[in-house]
């Protein structure tokens, strides 16, 4: 038996739509960071047949059926059960999935004794999930051409940042973010305009983490963000991932901003909310979001580290 765990990330330079659906690969590039405190573990052991259990029930998913046939039919595995667990909300805008495969890949690597490299890792990740592949590395992360791996553009030590998340509803999300990607390619008139802007949204991004320059790096990661989600409001049918709590989330950041707050947003295809902040603002950004009618709950999160082996 082997555990594995990783945590989902948060791309700050995010990607909407895949150039190549075979290999799941991004549109754009994209870069993102990688969070402590939530988490998905994964058990993996020997078993008379494939089984896989999600917090405790056993599921039928695609995605992860569609991954493990892949992987047994390149390494040849035997029959394998996988019991994973999540210690936040899944399937409502806060990564799961990433977690859940950059584990999952961990695991059978491990546990098969395969002998992957984090290279390797992350392209069987982004098989299961493209933002898996960033979760196989911890800190700032890029998902890039031409080899789409995940490439650790600095450590969660080199700025440590924070993470606080305000929960606005709980449960899945109506339209996965694979269909909703689809429909915004074949739908949104500015699907190409987003395409084109993604490289120096990206370079821009990497100068400011190298620099850490935190007024540029709020700057392009709220832009990029507002695009994506532009993209999803013009597709049609639209698609709106928002409450009235997200949209309200959003204002008071700005408000905290304009007050001195060191502090901007990032929303993926969900309704939470994700301040990233400078340590010394986390205390005061918690407590104006937590105030914000329709927030259910706040989280906290530091930067965090790669996927890893917990038990073997």
């Amino acid at each position: 038996m082997t555990r594995a765990l990783a945590h989902p990330n948060i791309a700050l330079v995010k990607y909407w739509g895949k150039r190549d659906k075979v290999g799941n690969i991004p549109a754009t590039p994209n870069l993102s960071i990688t969070l402590s405190e939530l988490s998905a573990v994964t058990t993996i052991s020997d078993s008379e047949s494939y089984q896989f259990r999600l917090n405790g029930e056993q599921v039928d998913d695609q995605k992860v059926g569609t991954l493990i046939a892949a992987m047994t039919a390149r390494f040849n595995l035997p029959p394998l059960r996988v019991d994973s667990t999540n210690n936040f909300p899944t399937s409502a805008g806060l990564a799961s999935s990433a977690a859940g495969f950059a584990a999952l890949v961990t695991g059978i690597n491990a546990h098969c004794k395969l002998g992957m490299d984090s290279a390797l890792r992350s392209e069987w990740a982004r098989r299961g999930s493209a933002s898996a592949a960033r979760s196989i590395c911890g800190g700032f992360v890029a998902l890039v051409p031409p080899d789409w791996h995940a490439q650790c553009l600095a450590p969660a030590q080199h700025w440590p940042l924070e993470v606080v998340i305000a929960i606005t509803r709980h449960g899945p999300k109506h339209v996965s973010s694979t269909e909703g990607m689809e429909r915004s390619r074949a739908t949104s008139p500015f699907y190409n305009q987003w395409l084109h802007s993604a490289d120096s949204d990206y370079a821009e991004a990497s100068v400011a983490i190298a620099e850490r320059d935190f007024e540029k790096l709020a700057a392009v990661a709220e832009l990029s963000c507002l695009k994506m989600h532009s993209l999803m409001l013009t597709s049609r049918p639209a698609l709106s991932y928002w409450t009235p709590a997200s949209v309200a989330c959003m204002d008071r950041i700005r408000e905290l901003r304009s007050q001195g707050e060191a502090v901007f947003f990032t929303v993926d295809a969900g309704p939470q909310i994700k301040a990233v902040c400078l340590p010394e603002s986390r205390a005061a950004v918690a407590q104006a979001l937590s105030d914000v009618p329709g927030v259910l709950e706040i989280l906290h999160c530091p930067l965090g580290d790669g996927a890893r082996v917990i038990d073997d």
